[in-house]
């Protein structure tokens, strides 16, 4: 009896060999099959690269300003009922607490028209809110000076007709410089500008506004009125945010604490780690979707490959080729496009999170679980995209084949 014929072997060596011819022998069809993946996995790496790396630097800011600023703010229906929120020393109870390093009063005095001209008709004059401040609040809010300088105390004692202005609005108003002592009209009142404020780290609004000490502002207009309450702002040191909230409104009324609504920052490493997860999920649903892209392109040109081949498959499989051995190298194919298309992405992701950190002056952060797994990313898409294409060509017949 005639021992059976054995069974064709497929040696992993021929089987990389031929994947390889197989990618090989239409380049420009391999390149642009692998740039799905190439965008999908370079989108992966910058997605996670960026937001460690813009992470930090919000980090870092936010701890400066944001977690060092309480804001304390009068809730009573009446500021005249029992007095003021705020008593004339107000900054210096606050400034007594353990951890402040700045703290003043401030408010709102409304919109009054302002001009840099006397003009005895000012119906046609533009008009813009006017805050009323302590020197103290002017320093915790961090101006920067582009010309002049900040009120102090003396001025603030004295009452006197001084201003500050944010820089577009002086030259909106023509003023540029300040050693001729120029004067702007507030409701028809003069007050000589001192200082033009270039920015403002806390408190961008104050660069739209006229800012003028408060003693001035209660002389010329009044105390707070009803329906603009009178805040206070406290800078303090890192970490000390939260303890001095809890004990800023015994400081300022012990007879009445409930009158003031004291409002501490959150805590930064949990803001942060929000922000984080919420830009996280949202930019890794977009490289997945590039992703997903890729693998329908592979997917797509697999199975042109398997239709424009079928001759090939056929003669193959006449000679003795199984159906496993034909799925393996098209599964091959499409794992070595995929790898590929990994392995570049991640190069150009690495590079494009280094090349946007440099231009901004930033520290670029991109973590090794996030760059050592993304050429096997692609190896995955790879594969997953070649699995049906596989499949439809492991079970093509010898004689169907060839019949076409």
């Amino acid at each position: 009896m005639k021992s059976p014929v054995a069974p064709s072997k497929l040696t992993l060596r021929d089987l990389a060999s031929e994947a390889l011819a197989g990618v090989l022998q239409r380049p420009g069809r391999a390149a642009l099959t692998a740039l799905g993946t190439v965008v999908g996995v370079a989108t992966f790496v910058i997605v996670l690269g960026l937001t460690a790396t813009v992470g930090g630097q919000i980090s870092s800011r936010f701890t400066v300003l944001g977690a060092t600023e309480v804001q304390v703010e009068d809730t009573s229906a009446d500021p005249g009922l029992d007095g003021p929120a705020f008593p004339e020393d107000a900054a210096g109870r606050v400034r007594a607490i353990h951890g402040v390093v700045q703290a003043g009063v401030y408010w709102s005095a409304g919109e009054r028209t302002v001009n840099s001209r006397p003009l005895a008709d000012t119906a046609g004059t533009d008009a813009y809110p006017v805050v009323a401040a302590s020197p103290g609040a002017v320093t915790a809010m961090h101006p920067a000076v582009a010309t002049g300088r900040l009120f102090d105390d003396f001025h603030n004692r004295s009452a006197e007709p001084v201003a500050l202005l944010g820089e577009a609005m002086a030259k909106r108003l023509g003023i540029t410089r300040l050693d001729s002592h120029p004067a702007v009209f507030v409701a028809g009142v003069p007050l000589t500008v001192i200082g033009i404020l270039g920015d403002a780290q806390r408190h961008g609004d104050l660069l739209l506004s006229v800012v003028v000490p408060e003693r001035t502002v209660e002389r010329l207009w009044g105390p707070p009125a009803q329906g603009e309450p009178s805040k206070m702002i406290v800078e303090t040191q890192i970490g000390a945010a939260q303890v001095v909230a809890s004990q800023v409104a015994v400081a300022l009324r012990p007879d009445a604490p409930d009158r003031l609504k004291v409002t501490a920052p959150p805590d930064p490493r949990s803001l942060r780690d929000s922000v984080a997860t919420d830009l996280n999920s949202l930019f890794l649903a977009l490289a997945l979707t590039c992703l997903g892209v890729g693998m329908v392109g592979i997917a797509n040109t697999t199975f042109v490959a398997v239709l424009e081949r079928t001759g090939e498959i056929g003669l193959r499989r006449s000679f003795g080729a199984r159906g496993s051995h034909i799925a393996a190298q098209f599964l091959l194919e499409s794992a070595i496009l995929g790898t590929m298309g990994g392995l570049i992405g991640t190069c150009v992701g690495t590079l494009s999170v280094v090349a946007i950190a440099a231009t901004r002056h930033w520290t670029a952060v991109v973590e090794p679980w996030t760059v050592l797994p993304a050429p096997l990313l692609g190896t995955v898409t790879g594969i997953l995209a070649g699995l049906y294409p596989a499949m439809r060509a492991a079970r093509i017949q010898p004689v169907q084949a060839l019949q076409r």
